[in-house]
């Protein structure tokens, strides 16, 4: 049901992507594709959900190793610009991480997605990306929200910090945020609750989404499976793990 791939997105407020002419005349598409040091709702903290944020330089590292590719809904057919072709830079900024990207219009569906952009039809950023092992922490905190009567009520919520990540594509998105639905579930909350490897924290939310009781079978098989020597993988052999998820974007 789901991969190890995460995703998250960002609304037109946030994104701020915008088509501007370059020198010359060509359009760029430009915008941002995740934000840093952001409490950001992932799911329903109150019940099966939690808050997240990514520590300032999280991508940082990733940038200077991966071939990232931008993609329209991440949708690896929609390949608009990729880091080793020279038509996109990502930059890690103090804010997160910014885009620049060429926009080819030999390609139709580059030329739907200028359109689409002006017309603010498309208008979020999303990212695709891996958690590096054991650079996230969870904690519990309590968090305040107003009531239509005047008051407030406080509840208690668990936060994922993500300190460093494998950002593997960027993604322009009609859809720039999920709101309680299976892809919310199958892309953000369950590869997060797997990666966290806690089956309590599961059971809890398994009572309000009943198919999150599915990672504990996942968890069962990883807890069986021998244990891996820590290795890290030189760069281009995790780039071909990477885009073995990603067939038609390999070599």
């Amino acid at each position: 049901m789901l991969a190890t791939e995460e995703r998250r997105d960002l609304a037109l407020n946030e994104a701020g992507i915008a088509v501007r002419a370059a020198d010359g005349g060509a359009k760029r598409f430009h915008g941002t594709a995740m934000l840093y040091g952001v409490r950001a709702a992932i799911g329903n903290p109150k019940t099966w959900g939690f808050y997240e944020e990514f520590a300032p330089g999280a991508a940082a590292r990733s940038l200077g190793e991966f071939d990232q590719r931008m993609l329209i809904d991440h949708d690896t057919y929609y390949l608009v610009s990729r880091v080793s072709a020279g038509d996109l830079t990502l930059s890690d900024t103090s804010r997160g991480v910014a885009v620049d990207s060429g926009l080819d219009d030999e390609l139709s569906y580059v030329r739907d997605l200028t359109r689409n952009v002006e017309q603010r039809r498309i208008t979020g950023m999303s990212i695709g990306f891996m958690v590096v092992p054991g650079r996230a922490t969870w904690s519990e905190i309590e968090v305040e929200e107003p009531r239509g009567d005047g008051k407030v009520e406080v509840f208690t919520a668990d936060l994922r910090r993500i300190e460093e990540i494998d950002l593997i594509e960027v993604s322009a998105v009609s859809f720039p945020a999920y709101v309680d639905t299976d892809a919310d579930v199958r892309h953000r909350v369950g590869p997060a609750l797997l990666e966290r490897g806690d089956p309590a924290a599961i059971e809890r939310r398994a009572a309000f989404r009943p198919e999150l009781r599915q990672l504990l079978q996942l968890l069962d098989q990883r807890d069986q499976a021998p244990t891996p020597v820590p290795v890290r993988q030189p760069v281009t052999e995790r780039m071909r793990a990477l885009q073995a998820r990603y067939p038609r974007l390999r070599g």
